[in-house]
């Protein structure tokens, strides 16, 4: 009795939600600020809060309104286990929202929001196009890319917007090239990119970034299906044909371009404040050809921009790390908090860009593990030492405590980095 009434206690709530939904309700004003504290940061670090709570229960019931059951999961150990359990948990996108809060143009689709088998087949058409021999082929458009970048940076006189001039741009134009669409629509992108990992500014913001981008892609997908080009979409058009429809189409290629998009361009930026604070590894970077491998890896641990992984809800009920995890709970995995639990080492809560790196979950884990992880890591390596050896006198042109943080977002960034590089 206790547990169905807990079921329908859960179902009123989610049709509460889905109506303010509807009405476009900020759905941070409903969430208690203990909730919040995975998205929460002091500059590049979690709040100490976080760490407490791995220490003292790496698996810990979150408190939510209307009786909906939730976990927050920030041991090393446990979110493998839930990651890696794709059988016993959904990552399907309408388990959050509600089917009545959202229509057909507002489901991004893609990998990140589907269950097998459908899952499973998507990405088994997707992965070859991600493989380091496919990928390879951009390796020079990429450093063309860096260097307009940097050529651009060392003509302005004055301060210049790292975030709007190096760590968008580079994401942007390889992707679009990874594509094989038109990159003249990029502000756009960039804008709805950021907006739909910010899950706390209103449902009409999030649900609208979905469906425009879709919008758009759509009618990429059906130029490419009447004259298929050389990037990814006209690939997959051209192996695969019929077996994939333009709604998956679209949807995995909004998935390519939001998941690549702002993450990498969170990524460096914040791994240029890391520099900027840390003239030794600047120098190291700057001088030595292998030691940004090192530097990388330990970067993407250290930083973890996506901070929590996609909500699963349970489809059964399971026990993970010691706790009973009901059917319909939802289960939030920190990605940032695994990726400083002791496990992985010594010292996690600090940066050492010697350290050898670990087996972090900056991407995810299991079959949802991110399918771009290389492209990344491609893009990464090679714009850093390009910025520090262009720029070897780089520094920030404000006071560190004036840089501007994003709140309350999946994906952590900087919304501004002005420097000067002289």
């Amino acid at each position: 009795m206790t547990d169905l009434r807990s079921r329908v206690i859960g179902w009123v709530g989610r049709k509460y939600i889905e109506r303010k939904q509807k009405k476009g309700v900020d759905l941070l004003s409903l969430l208690p600020e203990s909730t919040l504290m995975p998205l929460r940061r002091n500059e590049l670090d979690p709040v100490p809060e976080l760490g407490a709570t791995r220490g003292t229960d790496p698996i810990a019931r979150l408190k939510l309104p209307f009786g909906l059951r939730a976990w927050l999961v920030t041991g090393y150990d446990e979110a493998k286990d839930v990651l890696a359990a794709a059988g016993k948990f959904s990552n399907d996108y309408t388990n959050l929202v509600g089917t009545a809060a959202m229509s057909a143009d507002q489901n991004p689709g893609g990998l990140g929001f589907a269950d097998p088998p459908d899952h499973t087949r998507l990405r088994k058409l997707l992965t070859p196009e991600f493989t380091m021999r496919r990928l390879s082929r951009l390796t020079p458009r990429i450093a063309e890319i860096i260097e307009g970048q940097l050529d651009a940076m060392a003509a302005s006189e004055g301060p210049v917007d790292l975030m709007q001039s190096y760590a968008l741009p580079i994401p942007s134009l390889t992707i679009c090239e990874l594509l094989g669409v038109s990159y003249d629509d990029r502000a756009d992108f960039q804008r709805l990119s950021t907006v739909r990992f910010d899950l706390f500014a209103g449902a009409g913001a999030s649900f609208g970034a979905i469906s425009e981008s879709l919008t758009y892609l759509m009618e990429i997908v059906k130029k490419q299906r009447e004259s298929p080009g050389d990037g990814l979409l006209g690939m997959l058009i051209k192996e695969h044909g019929d077996e994939i429809s333009d709604v998956e189409l679209a949807g995995l290629a909004d998935g390519v371009l939001t998941g690549g998009l702002e993450t990498t361009a969170s990524m460096l930026a914040l791994g240029a404040i890391v520099l900027l604070r840390d003239r030794e590894t600047f120098e190291r970077i700057r001088n030595d050809d292998e030691a940004v491998h090192g530097f990388v890896e330990e970067l993407l641990r250290y930083l973890t921009v996506v901070q929590v992984a996609f909500p699963r809800f349970a489809k059964e009920d399971v026990e993970i790390g010691g706790a009973r995890i009901a059917k319909g709970d939802i289960v939030f995995v920190s990605l940032s908090g695994a990726n400083r639990d002791a496990k992985l080492g010594e010292n996690m809560e600090s940066f050492d860009a010697t350290r050898e790196p670990s087996s972090h979950l900056a991407f995810g884990w299991g079959v949802h593990r991110c399918i771009g992880a290389e492209l990344a890591r491609m893009e990464l390596r090679a714009a850093y030492p390009a910025l520090v050896r262009r720029f070897p006198d780089l520094h920030l042109a404000v006071e560190p405590g004036e840089l501007s943080y994003r709140q309350t977002s999946v994906v952590y960034g900087v919304d501004t980095l002005p420097v000067l590089t002289h």
